[in-house]
């Protein structure tokens, strides 16, 4: 039991420091199950669906102002109406896609081979992307144009791959189609409410018969590591990010994949 406690630190700190930053988290809680051995049974894997929550919560506390004040102003703020028409548009793609192709995504792509070699090559595309001489012509997620949104929604589904990173997929596309660093993560973000609570909800309704009361120590551990190291990461990127870049993030990338695929030739 004390094992299994110390896992769910371990993961929720996994979960909680990755969710939001361009580097996997569903990649690396696979590696990281893998490697220690939580992911061999149903309740390893509802585990780490579980404790997604307590990443999305701390997204939620921190913009639970704004989303107070969009969802109010959208009766009479035509602006607030078309942002949330956007985070729709850019929702709709990951969400069908999603929902038809499930079995196919659990089955197939929830591979530690496949999440080494996306977090490569998702790397090298993020630092192409970081160092091009790009010309921002927008410096606020909400003034993005509809068919920006939907653009960044496409690529989205990218993310379907471990390793590949919902944020760092979203990012990519943002800044491609004309907005800042700044901008595009914090898109990422709004994005990320509708898209989590989504694949929090549907994990849960498929893997619900596994879990019993005997588990919520354990999920509850996690949830809560998961919550504060989210929290932690959502009040400092975008200001890391506008100052710095996503070097950083390149090369945890590019350093967790080539050790995965060491560990994974040399059969640890």
């Amino acid at each position: 039991m004390t094992l299994d406690f110390i896992k769910a630190i371990i993961l929720g700190v996994v979960e909680g420091l990755t969710e939001f930053i361009p580097v996997s988290s569903t990649g690396h809680l696979l590696l990281m199950q893998q490697f220690f051995g939580f992911g061999d049974d149903d309740f390893g894997k509802s585990f780490a669906v579980l404790i997604q929550f307590g990443a999305i919560l701390a997204l939620l506390s921190i913009y639970s102002v704004r989303l107070w004040q969009l969802f109010t102003g959208m009766f009479n703020d035509p602006q607030a109406r078309r942002f949330i028409v956007g985070v729709i548009i850019a929702f709709l793609p990951a969400a069908v896609i999603g929902a038809l192709a499930y079995k196919v995504i659990k089955e197939v792509l929830f591979n530690p081979w496949i999440v080494c070699i996306a977090l490569i090559v998702g790397g090298a595309v993020l630092l192409w992307v970081d160092r091009l001489d790009l010309k921002p012509r927008y410096h606020e997620a909400t003034k993005f144009t509809l068919p920006m949104y939907f653009i960044i929604g496409l690529a989205q589904c990218l993310s379907m791959i471990p390793g590949v990173s919902r944020s760092g997929s979203t990012i990519v596309a943002a800044m491609l189609v004309g907005a800042d660093r700044r901008a595009a993560a914090e898109f990422s973000f709004w994005l990320a409410m509708p898209t989590m609570a989504g694949a929090f909800a549907y994990d849960l309704y498929k893997d619900h018969g596994q879990l019993s009361h005997s588990n919520l120590a354990i999920i509850a551990v996690g949830f809560v590591v998961s919550f504060i190291c989210a929290w932690f990461v959502v009040k400092t990127f975008l200001g890391y990010v506008s100052r710095n870049g996503f070097s950083l993030f390149v090369w945890w990338r590019v350093i967790v994949g080539v050790f995965g695929l060491i560990a994974l030739t040399l059969g640890l």
